[in-house]
């Protein structure tokens, strides 16, 4: 093991919360009540949908923002100047987050949506299935990848780093990512609601979370203010998939077999992606402690971006919002059987270092 990966070890101290452990757990708990809910009160569900503006649901962005701007907190954006000090674990990671992963992804949707799986899905919801599972997939994730990192034994410096470079890519080209493969995939793209959804849910939550960052670090409070904020942003995550639920459960209840359809794809890409991703940074001789996050975070999503888009552009009762919360759903044990992979597969991956050092 290099001097790097063994200060990262020292570093790591493999916790996670009880929240974070049992995610998918509670995502299906809260489908089980947002259907019940929906059943019961669908005025009230109906009525929480009509307040938006530009066809973003009020309610569901401040859900959205009490989710994402815990997580923006964290991120110093002055991490990127120590970019060049892990080049080719980042440039790996970027490759298969924007050139790899989106297109691999509207591809196996297509593929499995469109071809495969359209005689048991219903028909006019294949297009905006489609575009929910290209919406999970165009922006990676910044907030559990420092569980997964964590977990891996990953160094912490370059995991910061590479989160933070992602999100100052993600405000350039979200918008035009997804525009571009929601046209291939011939679905209509609502440019003024998606930009819209980029400066809500991207710019000003970031620009906000920045100054508030300086403000709490100038008088060291910024991890007590954290400690107060995450339990409303789960509540606040829990909350929105509850609505979700609310809104999709008649849909759920008449043919369940679609969150098994859907979660196919996502998962497929997932490995897909983190195997790619790990073995090219074998192949340039990156460390163990790299390449492992660099894998994670090459295979995860943005979930809460892609379920706040989802509503936006397509509403509450789409399959894209469907789609997205599927995401969400498979997320932590998928993520988390990764995570075993790349810690039991150290000593195959550290070999490989060793033969090309000593070549």
């Amino acid at each position: 093991m290099s001097a790097q990966c063994e200060l990262a070890a020292q570093k790591s101290g493999k916790t996670m919360s009880l929240f974070e452990r049992y995610l998918s757990v509670w995502v299906l708990l809260c489908i089980v009540i947002g259907i019940g809910l929906g059943a019961l009160f669908p005025s009230v569900f109906r009525t929480i949908a009509a307040l938006e503006v530009a066809q973003v649901n009020l309610p569901v962005a401040l859900l959205i923002w009490l989710m994402i701007i815990p997580m923006l907190l964290k991120i110093d954006f002055r991490a990127m100047q120590q970019v060049s000090q892990y080049w080719k674990g980042i440039g790996v990671t970027l490759f298969i987050n924007w050139l790899v992963k989106p297109f691999s992804m509207a591809f196996l949707a297509w593929l499995f949506i469109r071809v495969l799986f359209a005689p048991w899905l219903p028909a006019d919801q294949l297009d905006s299935y489609i575009a929910g599972l290209i919406l999970l997939a165009a922006a990676p994730c910044t907030a559990m990848v420092f569980v997964w990192s964590n977990l891996s034994d990953g160094e912490p410096h370059f995991t910061l780093s590479q989160v933070a470079l992602n999100d100052a890519i993600m405000i350039i080209a979200f918008a035009p990512l997804v525009g571009f493969l929601l046209g291939i995939a011939a679905i209509s793209v609502p440019w003024d609601t998606l930009f819209l959804s980029v400066l809500i849910y991207i710019i000003l939550p970031l620009i906000l979370s920045q100054w508030l960052r300086h403000l709490l670090l100038k008088h060291n409070q910024l991890e007590r203010f954290l400690k107060v904020l995450q339990p409303l942003s789960l509540i606040a995550l829990l909350a929105t998939l509850i609505l979700l639920f609310g809104f999709q459960g008649q849909r759920v209840l008449a043919q369940p077999v679609i969150i098994v359809l859907l979660a196919i794809p996502i998962v497929l890409q997932v490995y897909f992606n983190s195997l790619l991703a790990y073995g090219l940074n074998r192949y340039f001789g990156v460390s163990h402690c790299i390449a492992a996050p660099s894998a994670l975070i090459g295979a995860s999503n943005f979930f809460e971006l892609a379920v706040a888009s989802a509503i936006a552009l397509f509403g509450f009762d789409s399959g894209a919002a469907l789609a997205t919360v599927v995401g969400v759903l498979v997320e932590v044990p998928v993520m988390l059987s990764i995570v075993t992979l790349v810690n039991r597969s150290r000593a195959w991956y550290e070999s490989g270092l060793t033969q090309k050092v000593q070549a």
